[in-house]
Parts: structure tokens; C-alpha cells; sequence
């Protein structure tokens, strides 16, 4: 360093340590740390982030080209010697990583292997990195020059899901520091680039966090831009990326003109004009939702032609074709594949029920043979005996299926009836569902006895008052009058009169379908409970049918009024049913964020700090509501086939919108929101915890970059973001006054919360519980055929002579009841690509201001603390709405290892699913995590890193996986490294992260006994058992295992021993194994890769 110092100049090096190391200059210090330099933050300076001063010069030379640099002779003038610098060129590594498709259809094969043979004739992937800085003499961005990714023949035929590529820069000491790459392929196939990692800097690796396809120029002319992982506003972007950021933008919008391809990236708005399809029939016809007459939000424009029968509606595309969206909003491989595996069972489930409804009698006879979905296989349960074939001749494929799908056509047994058969006939759980089921955010407190209508009496008639009478319900209150009642707060009401009534005669019209306007009335019990008191049935007082407009069913009394009343709630169930999927899981999780989405891609830059923390919760998105419009919401569609009001859905829908949602009344904190007037209210407990720690992380985040209201206001994408969101995405309520302002620091935590919270807890609450409960359809049923009879009626008779038989008929069919579990089954299954809150696919580098990904590891750790209170929650027996006798826990908000009722995640599942919060990936790890920042507000009773009181108390014992395990020797495993490094480095990493928990370097290595750096990275170390807690909180840790004797009875641990501070080298007593898997590898691979494997071990050692 002190010849640095004689050939560059003090100053010059202290600016390079200053300023070259983040855009964050004037918060970062430089640290040593084993030999090697690391940038740290201050996490005590108060000061917001603010971009690098560009007009300095920033050295980008490494410490070995130091000493490639000629010395000067004493006296030379500085400008001089800066001259001489600048023309000193370097070069630096780049290692892009690309994610292969593990399944290739032929097509796709040839033109992989024809892009093979034209890469080593020159049709390469070009790159090109780009600085943050302007060349002063062209006053454009400065640029190195092109290289290309090697190899890439070679390594064509590799069937590893990740390969690594490497290409050279040549850069000048001059260049500053990078912040922008361009990607020119020109191949003729695209490719899913996840991420470049540049080194060769001083300032240390550069990360590109790509996760994006790189179309062929041959489709896409011009060139990929992709920033690096460090956050910018726009009034702070450096110099030499403020065109870069304005061009990309310009891209992403697209001019709104033409159809779009599927390799497009281009981001619009479009109205729903293409539910139905006219040109296929009449019947089919359906109106356009965005507008006047019905209000919607706006949706993703696809650009197709018109039908050739109404010249409003778009032509539709039909499965198996894809529907446009972005190219990088759609599913990824392995969601592909569970969309399709869940969609060929449900085509399984559903195939054998239609041919025997199209055969045989189409309702249940009994409550058997519901029972009998989920124990034998659905050709034989349903009566498809071997003699039944040979009658009808039925395709090969049946009998096919017969034999080898039993296992896809057995349905999973619903959680409702897992614990108790026969809990969904309790009216304790009838009402428990309307605050922990799958639709808890329905329920209110009556103010008023009886209830008020808002409808129009002038349009829907003088019969809108209610029916209940102080009679209905006095001997229900335990001895209350109903005043006293209401003012104790001890009347509830789950209200659907207003949204039904007004489409009522249109549905009852339809061909099977039969439905009321429901109002239950429900009473908090002393010990915290709900019970239903009375359940109020209306019909339009114009109605056609001869059934008085009103009635009111109350709790039975003998055997005629017990069916009655299972009739009256398999009412509630239906109508609830209707409104869950139309309007709070469709509506307000999917459809009204759509339009945020949109307009992020559309005005917030890449660069820009929101879009990073919206990110996650936006992915998939598109692709599920695109799907929904081709499969479950469209004309003939699951929604309507399967739900009561049919093709009146999206109508009813669209009321909502216009009548209902409110974005402001999103927020349960507010005074419109939720009180917790039912103490044992498990959606409302469970929800608020998350809340709270969804509003802290967010409010983090945002005060890092805005440190005041200015700041907020003279943002201009983040302005734009939210203006078009309204006047464009929301234009039919762009006029309403309840919209948030966003001019403070406050309003924009609430505004971000508030989408956070609908993409992730919301929807999750509103999502993963359908099969769980609606799978067991006499429980919801989902659409109602027949309705509840009086003695005037002639159907009186037949209901009095089989209650049984008429309550079957009254619920759906067996082909209806087949399809809809096949769809919410879909619905509430999960994908192994799923993201959760408190976890990142890259939790090190999705950012690149370190205090934010420490303020991250908080939130990580508090989402923790939340699962341990809900699983406490879900085992105290004083919470009688969770815990109990055949009760089912209230799973919706809490982590778990299997689908179903648990799971909350970032945002959409595999159907309709939109969010996802929490989940870990095994369940081997303690529920305690701790942050490493004090940073955040998170901080509270976390405990410190070095705090074994604290972690201890908590400490959860992980179970033993095999024997040998003594809860002394653990073996931490690591996520992979970026890069190439070499196994000593890899070590280093190693002992510094077990440094972190144990205080220092020698203790480190005093406690590591193995390492793995060939098949794995993970390291065994001898500590006591309550310091995993603090290893398993640390960065880049995956797990931590109790490790265990390679054979029992052996003291030997697996790995690579660690002695002295030290990998042992390489010898046969020690290394027998990893020797031996060696020579076998060598000798399959053949002559090549044994040349690189004495390179790789060469370097190794």
C-alpha cells in the first residue's frame, strides 16, 4: 500500500476507499478484516442515503494492479499522473448464472443444439458493462468493451438445473463503478438469466440480480438492460444511468398499440372485454367489466383482435394456448409443472363423475357416498364395477385410468371432517367459521334491531325492511333483553341481503340454481363463543316464486325444523361461498392489485428502492389473473358452472367494486377496521400480529430512503406510480375522495403496507383453507338447488317423507360437487417455488444497502416470534375458537411444512392463490431467529447475538434425523457461494460466520472439526446446543443439523477434517472416500474432464 501511495497519490486511494465502496459513501467505513477488506455500515448514523457525488474521479483498479503500475518519476504534475491512470486498462471477471429448463420438448432441443454449433462461429451472448459515470469527452456513459460468455457450446448439453458462465471486461482505471449491464443474445432460443456477479473491482463484487429472459435479437432488436442490486431514487441516480433508467421504463410501457407476443415485456391496461365468447353462441355473451354501466379495475392489455360478433369484446384464447402477459410474469418451470400436474387431476377427478352423471342419477344418495371421495378409488366408489364397463363402451383411456391413477383420483380427506365427521353439523361450528374459517371478514356487530337495508326502495320495492322480530331471538340471549344485548356488544350479523336481493330473480331463473339474500344473527356466548340465533331468507317482493318474500328459520325445536334449519345454513353456506370467491379473495386480492402492479413495471425503475420491496409480492400476479379470466371467471367458466350465482358472478362482482371496496378501508389498524369486540377472534388476533410486523419492516424501509416529506413529493416515479394506479388502473373510482394522499412518510407506509398485507396475510387467510373446508362441500356448498319448502308448498310432502333425499337434491350434484373440490384443491395447493415472508430467493444480495438486508434478517426474526404466539395460540384451551375437541387450529396465518390450512406466502400460488407469508422449508429448525442489526425497531426482546439467555429459553430441541446425535457436534450447511472461489476461501467464509456467533476467528477454529466444500458447503463445529439459534439467524445459513456418525458406532463424522485451524490436505487416511468418489467421477467423465479436475484440484489445494 505505501508503494500505492508514492505511484497514486494519498488522496487518490482514500477517495477509492470512500466513495467507490457504495453509492452510500458517507455512511460506509472501510473495516479489516481478515486480510481482506469488507465494507460495513454505520448503523448509529441518522443521515438518509444519498447517491455518489459522480463528478469525482472513482479509482476502479484492484489492489494487484497496483503493482502493474509503472512508477512515476518524482515531480511529475498530478494531471499527469492521472492521465497515465486512466489509460491503464484491467479486466474483470463476470460470472452470469443461467437457470436450464429441466424438461425440453424436440423443437426445443434442435434449436439448443443449432445455437451450440453458431456460438463458436461467433452468435454469442454479448455483454457490456456500463459505469455510473458519464466520459466527460462524449458525455455518454462509459463503456467497456464487449465480451462474450465462454463456453457456452461446450456446456450446451449440460443437464445441471444451474450452469455458469464467465466473460471477460476490459476496463480502464477510470471507469468508475458499474452499474448497468447490457445483454445482447443472439441466439435463436431465449434464455432465463438469474444473475451476473462481476469481480475484479476494488470496490468488491458487483451483483446483478437479473431473474429475467433475454429474448433473441432476432425478436428483439435491441439490447437488455440490467441494473445492479443497489437502490436509487431518481433524483439520486448516478449520471451515467439516468438515460439508461428512462430508455428501460420506455420499454417496459410499449406505445399501447398492436397484439402482443408472448416473448413481449411490455406492461398496459385493458378493460375485462374478454370474459365471454359471443362468436361461439348468444348464451355466451358477457358485458364488459371497466366502464360506466359496470366499474372494475383495469386489467393487463393483451392487444387481440375483436370478436367477430360484437366489435367490444376481445377474442379469446382458449387452454390449452397461453394468454399474454410479460414474459417474466409467467410461471416459471416449476410452477408450470404443478399448475398442470393440478390441472390433469382435477381433469381426473372430474372425468369419471361426468360419465357416470351423463349415465346414471346425478345426486348423492347418502352421506356414504361423500364419505366414499376420500377413502377408494372414484371408479370404483361410484359404482363403475367391472360389469359396468363391458355395458358401455367407454374409451380405452377409462379403464387405463382405472388401473393406473387411483392414487389421483382419491381426494385428500378435507380437514373439516379429519378430526370430527361430524363437526360441520354443530351450530357452535357453523358459527366459529364466520372468524377462523375460510371467509372470516364478514362478520359485524348489529348496531341496529332489526337490521336496516341500503338498497333503493324506489328500484327493488317497499319489502326490503327485515323480517326479524325481538320474538325470533329473546330466548337466545342468556337472558338479555335485545337492548342490552346490543349495547354489550353480543349481537353479530353476517349480512348478505343487499348483495343478492338485487340479482335474485335473474339466478333463480337459471336452470338449477336456487338462492336466497341471507342474514344470520349470531350471539357471543359468556365464554367468548358464537352461536347462530336466527337466519333471516329473502326474496325480491316482485318474485315469481310462490314463497312469501321473507321468512325466518331459528334454531330447531323437533325433527322437521332440524332440516329446516340444515337448509337454512347450507343457504348461508352457498351465498358465503359466492361472496368469498367473487368478491373478497377475486376482487380485493387479485383483481384491485393488478392495476398497482402494472403501473409499478410501468413508472418505477428497477433501481427504484419501493419497486425492490413490492417485488416479491407481485410475482405471478399477472399470470394467475390471466389464467383466472381463461379458466374460472369466463363464461362457462369453474366460477360460474360451480357457484350460485352463475353468470351473474362477475355482475355481483363488479356491485362490490362500485358500492363496496374502498383501498382506504383495506387497513384492519383503522377505525372502519377491525375491533376486537370477540376477544377469541383467530382470523382478527393472528392477522393484526402480522400487520403490525408488515407495517414496522415497511416503515424501516421507507424512512432509509425518505428522510421527509419533500423527498416523497418530488419523487417522480413514485408520484407517477400512484397516480396512474388510480386514474388509470382505478379509473372508474378516480374521482372518489377516499383515496390516500401520498405526501408523507406516513402515507406512503400505510399505502405499501396496505398492499403488502392484501398480496400476502390477506390472501392467504381468503386463499389455503378452501379444500381444507369447502372440500367437504355439505359444510359450504358452493351453489344451492332447491329452495327451502313451507307447508303451502307441494314439495312439502316429499321433504316430509325423505328430509334426506331432499336435502341432496337441494345441494349440488355430484358432477358439480366434483368439480368445484377438484378446483379448490388446485386452489389451495402449493408449488415448490413459492416465496415467504421473512425469506428472499437472494437474502444477501436482493439489495445492495447492507442496512436493509440487516433490517430484513429483523423482520425474518420477528415473523418468527409470530409463529411461536399463533402455535401457543392454537394450544391454549381457554381460546375455545381454536383450540378444543375436534376444533380445528387456526393454521391460515401460521407456518408449516404442509399445504393446506397452513401456509401464508408472498404473493400467488399455483391457481388463484395471491399471496404467501410464512413457511420454512423443513421443519428442523428452532423457531427463533435473531437479527443481527440494531437497526430496526424489531430489535425489542429479540435478545442480542451474543445473548445465550434470551435464545436458550426459547429453544425448541431440533429432532434427531439418524442415530449418533448428541447435541454437541452440528453441522451448519451454507448456501452456495457466488462465483468460482476456491476451497480456502470457502473455508474463510466458514470461520468468519461462525465467528459472528462466537466472538473471534480463533474460537472458530478451534470449534470447526470438518468442512465441505465439494458436493455441499457446510461445516461441522463442536457448540453447545443453545448457540444454534444465533448460527441459524446468520447470513447465508441454511440450516443447522445435529450431525451424526457416517455409520453407527464409528466415530467418524463425514466431511473433510479441520485440525489445527486448518484442512488437512489431501491424504488416504483421511480423504479415502472423497479419493475414491474422485477416481470413479474421473473415469466416467473420460480424457476432458480429467484435465479439468487436476485444474479444479490444483487450485483446490
Amino acid at each position: 500500500m505505501a508503494l500505492a501511495n508514492e505511484i497514486m497519490g494519498s488522496r487518490l486511494i482514500f477517495e477509492r476507499s470512500s466513495s467507490l465502496a457504495s453509492p452510500f459513501h458517507s455512511r460506509f467505513s472501510i473495516k479489516k478484516k481478515t486480510q481482506r477488506t469488507q465494507f460495513s455500515i454505520n448503523p448509529f448514523d441518522p443521515r438518509p442515503m444519498r447517491a455518489v457525488n459522480s463528478s469525482g474521479v472513482v479509482a476502479a483498479i484492484s489492489e494487484d494492479l497496483v503493482k502493474t503500475l509503472r512508477i512515476s518519476t518524482v515531480g511529475r504534475k498530478q494531471e499527469k499522473e492521472e492521465e497515465e491512470e486512466k489509460s491503464v486498462k484491467f479486466k474483470v471477471r463476470a460470472v452470469a448464472t443461467v437457470r436450464n429448463k429441466n424438461k425440453e420438448d424436440f423443437k426445443e432441443t434442435l434449436v439448443k443444439h443449432l445455437d451450440a454449433f453458431t456460438d463458436k462461429i461467433g452468435r454469442n451472448v454479448v455483454l457490456e458493462l456500463i459505469s455510473t459515470q458519464v466520459d466527460p469527452k462524449t458525455n455518454e456513459p462509459k463503456k467497456s468493451k464487449a465480451a462474450v460468455l465462454k463456453d457456452w457450446s461446450k456446456k450446451s448439453n449440460s443437464k445441471a438445473e444451474r450452469v455458469h458462465y464467465t466473460a471477460e471486461f476490459t476496463v480502464d482505471s477510470a471507469f468508475g463503478s458499474p452499474g448497468a449491464i447490457t445483454v445482447t443474445n443472439k441466439h435463436q432460443k431465449e434464455f432465463f438469466l438469474e444473475s451476473i456477479t462481476i469481480e475484479g473491482f476494488a470496490c468488491g463484487p458487483v451483483h446483478f440480480p437479473c431473474n429475467s429472459w433475454v429474448q433473441s435479437q432476432k425478436d428483439h432488436p435491441s439490447k437488455r438492460i440490467l441494473f445492479t442490486n443497489q437502490p436509487y431514487l431518481p433524483s439520486e441516480t448516478p449520471s451515467g444511468l439516468r438515460t439508461l433508467r428512462e430508455k428501460e421504463l420506455e420499454n417496459l410501457r410499449g406505445n399501447g398499440k398492436g397484439e402482443r407476443k408472448l416473448s413481449d415485456r411490455i406492461y398496459d391496461y385493458d378493460v375485462y372485454n374478454d370474459i365471454g365468447n359471443p362468436d361461439i353462441s348468444r348464451e355466451l355473451a358477457r358485458p364488459t367489466l371497466g366502464g360506466r354501466e359496470f366499474p372494475y379495475p383495469r386489467r393487463c392489455r393483451t392487444g387481440r383482435s375483436s370478436t367477430d360478433t360484437d366489435m367490444m369484446s376481445e377474442r379469446r384464447v382458449e387452454k390449452p394456448l397461453p394468454m399474454y402477459v410479460p414474459r417474466d410474469e409467467q410461471f416459471e418451470e416449476s410452477k408450470q409443472n404443478t399448475f398442470a400436474a393440478c390441472r390433469l387431476k382435477a381433469v381426473l377427478h372430474n372425468l369419471i363423475p361426468s360419465l357416470k352423471a351423463s349415465i346414471l342419477a346425478e345426486d348423492f344418495a347418502n352421506f356414504g357416498e361423500i364419505d366414499s371421495l376420500y377413502k377408494e378409488g372414484l371408479l370404483l366408489k361410484l359404482g363403475f364395477q367391472d360389469d359396468m364397463f363391458k355395458k358401455f363402451p367407454l374409451p380405452k383411456i377409462v379403464t387405463t385410468l382405472q388401473k393406473s391413477s387411483e392414487g389421483l383420483l382419491r381426494y385428500d380427506t378435507p380437514k373439516i371432517v379429519s378430526k370430527d365427521k361430524y363437526a360441520w353439523l354443530r351450530d357452535d361450528e357453523f358459527a366459529r367459521q364466520a372468524i377462523a374459517g375460510i371467509n372470516p371478514v364478514n362478520i359485524e356487530r348489529v348496531t341496529s334491531y332489526p337490521p336496516v337495508s341500503n338498497l333503493d326502495p324506489e328500484i327493488y320495492g317497499p319489502g326490503l325492511h327485515s323480517a326479524l322480530t325481538e320474538d325470533h331471538i329473546i330466548g337466545q340471549l342468556d337472558g338479555l333483553t335485545v337492548q342490552q344485548a346490543l349495547e354489550t356488544n353480543r349481537l353479530f350479523m353476517v349480512d348478505y341481503h343487499d348483495i343478492y336481493l338485487p340479482f335474485l330473480d335473474r339466478i333463480n331463473a337459471l336452470d338449477g340454481r336456487k338462492a336466497y339474500a341471507t342474514r344470520t344473527i349470531l350471539f357471543l356466548t359468556r365464554l367468548g363463543t358464537l352461536k347462530p340465533i336466527a337466519i333471516e331468507l329473502s326474496l325480491p317482493s316482485q318474485s315469481s316464486s310462490n314463497q312469501k318474500s321473507k321468512r325466518v328459520v331459528t334454531p330447531p325445536v323437533d325433527a322437521t325444523s332440524n332440516w329446516m334449519w340444515q337448509l337454512a345454513k347450507a343457504h348461508v353456506g352457498s351465498n358465503d361461498a359466492g361472496v368469498h370467491q367473487l368478491v373478497n379473495h377475486w376482487l380485493r386480492t387479485h383483481a384491485c392489485l393488478e392495476p398497482f402492479i402494472l403501473a409499478a413495471h410501468r413508472q418505477l425503475s428497477a433501481m427504484h428502492p419501493i419497486f425492490k420491496l413490492l417485488d416479491p409480492h407481485m410475482r405471478y400476479t399477472l399470470e394467475i389473473n390471466a389464467v383466472a379470466r381463461q379458466t374460472l371467471i369466463s363464461a362457462d367458466g369453474v366460477i360460474e358452472s360451480c357457484f350460485t350465482a352463475g353468470q351473474y358472478g362477475l355482475e355481483i362482482s363488479s356491485a362490490a367494486y362500485k358500492n363496496k371496496w374502498r383501498f382506504d378501508m383495506e387497513d384492519p389498524t383503522q377505525p372502519h377496521g377491525l375491533k376486537l369486540l370477540v376477544e377469541d377472534y383467530p382470523y382478527a388476533n393472528d392477522g393484526l400480529l402480522l400487520w403490525s410486523a408488515i407495517q414496522t419492516w415497511v416503515r424501516t424501509y421507507v424512512e432509509r430512503y425518505y428522510a421527509n416529506s419533500n423527498l416523497i413529493q418530488t419523487d417522480t416515479e413514485l408520484q407517477a406510480w400512484y397516480s396512474e394506479s388510480i386514474n388509470v388502473g382505478h379509473a372508474d373510482h378516480r374521482d372518489a375522495e377516499w383515496w390516500p394522499k401520498l405526501s408523507t412518510v406516513e402515507d406512503l407506509v400505510s399505502v405499501i403496507t396496505t398492499i403488502i398485507w392484501l398480496a400476502s396475510a390477506q390472501h392467504a387467510a381468503l386463499n389455503f383453507g378452501q379444500y381444507p373446508y369447502g372440500g367437504y362441500v355439505p359444510n359450504r356448498p358452493p351453489l344451492m338447488r332447491r329452495l327451502i319448502p313451507d307447508e303451502s308448498d307441494p314439495e312439502f310432502t316429499s321433504f316430509i317423507e325423505d328430509p334426506q333425499k331432499y336435502f341432496f337434491s337441494s345441494m349440488p350434484s355430484l358432477l358439480q360437487t366434483t368439480k368445484f373440490m377438484a378446483v379448490v384443491d388446485t386452489l389451495s395447493t402449493h408449488s415448490p417455488d413459492e416465496e415467504y415472508i421473512g425469506e428472499r430467493q437472494q437474502p444477501s444480495i436482493w439489495t445492495g444497502d447492507a442496512e436493509i438486508v440487516d433490517a430484513f434478517y429483523g423482520f425474518s426474526a420477528e415473523i418468527g416470534r409470530i409463529e411461536k404466539e399463533i402455535d401457543k395460540r392454537n394450544r391454549d384451551p381457554s381460546r375455545r375458537n381454536r383450540c378444543g375437541a375436534g376444533v380445528l387450529p387456526y393454521e391460515l396465518m401460521a407456518p408449516s411444512s404442509e399445504p393446506g390450512v397452513t401456509f401464508i406466502a408472498f404473493n400467488v400460488g399455483p391457481s388463484l392463490s395471491m399471496a404467501r407469508i410464512i413457511r420454512r422449508p423443513l421443519n428442523l429448525t428452532a423457531a427463533v431467529r435473531f437479527r443481527l442489526s440494531p437497526l430496526s425497531p424489531f430489535s425489542g426482546n429479540s435478545g442480542s447475538i451474543n445473548s445465550e439467555t434470551t435464545s436458550w429459553s426459547e429453544l425448541i430441541r431440533v429432532p434427531s434425523l439418524v442415530e449418533g446425535c448428541d447435541y454437541k457436534h452440528w453441522l451448519v450447511l451454507m448456501k452456495p457461494p457466488n462465483g468460482y472461489p476456491t476451497r480456502n476461501h470457502i473455508v474463510q467464509s466458514f470461520v468468519e460466520t461462525l465467528a459472528m456467533a462466537l466472538g473471534s476467528e480463533e474460537e472458530a477454529k478451534r470449534s470447526i472439526y470438518s468442512v465441505s466444500t465439494k458436493y455441499y458447503y457446510a461445516f461441522g463445529c463442536r457448540i453447545h446446543e443453545p448457540l444454534t439459534c444465533k448460527i441459524r439467524s446468520l447470513p447465508d445459513v441454511k440450516w443447522v443439523l445435529p450431525d451424526s456418525f457416517i455409520v453407527d458406532g464409528d466415530n467418524r463424522y463425514g466431511g473433510e477434517p479441520f485440525v489445527d485451524g486448518e484442512v488437512v490436505p489431501y491424504d488416504e487416511k483421511y480423504h479415502a472416500d472423497w479419493l475414491r468418489d474422485q477416481t470413479d467421477e474421473d473415469a466416467k467423465s473420460g480424457v476432458v474432464k480429467k484435465k479439468h479436475r487436476r485444474k479444479r484440484k490444483k487450485k483446490l489445494i
